[in-house]
This record gives structure tokens, C-alpha cells and sequence, in this order.
């Protein structure tokens, strides 16, 4: 069986979301140990708990965690004490927002923009300042930010016509920052004697429940599949993860089925 991240140790915000639980099953199977983190809430421990009992507690250190707290790297303490002192990636996943997401361009107001940069974007900022502290005196580190398409080109109003649904200003701007953060980060850290590395990876869109509507006229733009599954973005990540991807840095890798083209 193939395990490229045989002996790591990973950690993954936003770990029990939708597309979070895709990619901890997905380090886990390839042989990493696990940190996954996310808020503290009885339906994330129950998910948290699962893991467990599928891959071993000793490969599970549940870490109920605020991206926006700036204690949040460390150190790494979850339950029964156990803690980890050396990590070798991080994986930035969570997608915070306040009750406010989504609303149309003329009604979202400056403070939930501002918000809403702030807890995404800055949440990344923060995970990503205190982890490379950590690199630096380990002397490598692997960085993993998850963007979007919608980072990468600008939204195609069109098919959300006719239904409830929009293109939030506020996720173009953090997503766009983020792919910016992530060069940042790569470029930043060179010549200074350190292996550390930052990525970004773009994905399409997720089927979760979308208007057949919306997903005919998504699907159209796509070349096969069109509206992704969370499990289709998990190559992308364990490459970028993994020693094959040793020396990429500062790059954005587009999981769309070719729809921005």
C-alpha cells in the first residue's frame, strides 16, 4: 500500500468540515499522524472521535482550537495531556464567518467585510506566523493554504440566476489574499537556511446540496465530471503534502475539472 506520508505529522485546521474530513481520512490513510484541529463543539469531538477509533488514538490528537486565537500553535496540547513538540505541515482548511455570509454585493456591509477578511484571511495569517516560528527552530516546514477558483478568475454571475444563491464579495477577497499570502510566505523565508515551503491549492466547486439549476449551467463550463466531490481534492493535497512535491514553492494548484479555462 502506498503511504508518501509515512512518520508525519500533520496538522489540518477546519478539520471536521465537509472538505476537512475528506482530507483526514486522507493523511491518515497515507500514513501521517494527525493533529485536527477545530472549534469545540459536540459534533466536532463526535467526528474527532471516529478518526479514533478508525486509525488509533495514537495517530488522533484532537485539539479544539480558534484560528483567530494567537495561541493557537502551540504548544500543541490536546487530550489526556498528550501533546506534539515537532510537526511537519500544515494544512490551513477552517472557513469561518459570522451569521451574515453570503448576502448579495449592494446589502454586505463593511463591517462583515472587514469581518469576514479578518477571520479567514487573518486566521490563516495567524496560523501561518505562529507554525513557521516552530519551522524556523526545527529548520524545515510545509505549508498548505486552501484557496479557491474564485481566487484565481472572477465569478461567472450568470449561473447563480434565478436561485437564492450568490458569489460572496467577501470570499473573492480573501481567497484572492490568500494565494498572495502564500507567495508572501514562499518568498519571504529564502536564503534565510530553512526548508520551508508554501503552497496553495484552488479547487472548483463542491457538491453540497445545489440547485440542479446551478449545477447545469456549472456543469456545462466543466470538461467531464463538473461539481467536484471533497475526495477529488485529496491528490492534489497529499502531493503537496509529500516529498514528491519537495521542491515546489510558492505555487497554486487548480483542482476544477478545467472550468476556469
Amino acid at each position: 500500500m502506498n503511504r508518501p506520508l509515512e512518520g508525519k505529522i500533520i496538522v489540518i485546521t477546519g478539520a471536521t468540515g465537509r472538505l476537512g474530513t475528506a482530507f483526514c481520512k486522507a493523511v491518515l490513510e497515507a500514513g501521517a499522524n494527525l493533529v485536527a484541529t477545530d472549534l469545540d463543539k459536540s459534533a466536532t469531538q463526535q467526528k474527532l472521535r471516529e478518526l479514533q477509533d478508525a486509525f488509533g488514538q495514537d495517530r488522533v490528537l484532537p485539539l479544539a482550537a480558534d484560528t483567530t486565537n494567537k495561541g493557537v500553535a502551540g504548544p500543541l496540547r490536546g487530550g489526556g495531556g498528550r501533546s506534539v513538540r515537532r510537526v511537519d505541515a500544515l494544512m490551513n482548511n477552517a472557513y469561518p464567518r459570522n451569521a451574515n455570509y453570503a448576502r448579495r454585493f449592494e446589502d454586505a456591509t463593511y463591517e462583515d467585510l472587514v469581518e469576514h477578511v479578518g477571520l479567514h484571511a487573518g486566521g490563516y495569517y495567524l496560523a501561518c506566523q505562529r507554525f513557521l516560528e516552530l519551522f524556523k527552530r526545527q529548520g524545515h516546514g510545509n505549508i498548505v493554504n486552501m484557496s479557491s477558483i474564485y481566487g484565481v478568475v472572477a465569478p461567472r454571475f450568470g449561473i447563480y440566476a434565478g436561485t437564492a444563491m450568490t458569489m460572496p464579495v467577501e470570499y473573492a477577497v480573501i481567497k484572492a489574499g490568500v494565494l498572495h499570502l502564500t507567495k508572501y510566505i514562499a518568498s519571504y523565508h529564502r536564503g534565510q537556511g530553512v526548508r520551508i515551503r508554501c503552497n496553495a491549492i484552488s479547487p472548483g466547486g463542491i457538491r453540497d446540496a445545489q440547485p440542479q439549476e446551478f449545477l447545469d449551467r456549472y456543469n456545462a463550463s466543466a470538461t467531464s465530471k463538473g461539481m467536484l466531490d471533497p475526495k477529488d481534492i485529496n491528490g492534489a493535497l497529499l502531493f503537496l503534502l509529500s516529498d514528491a512535491s519537495e521542491y515546489v514553492n510558492g505555487q497554486n494548484i487548480v483542482v476544477d475539472d478545467g472550468w476556469t479555462l
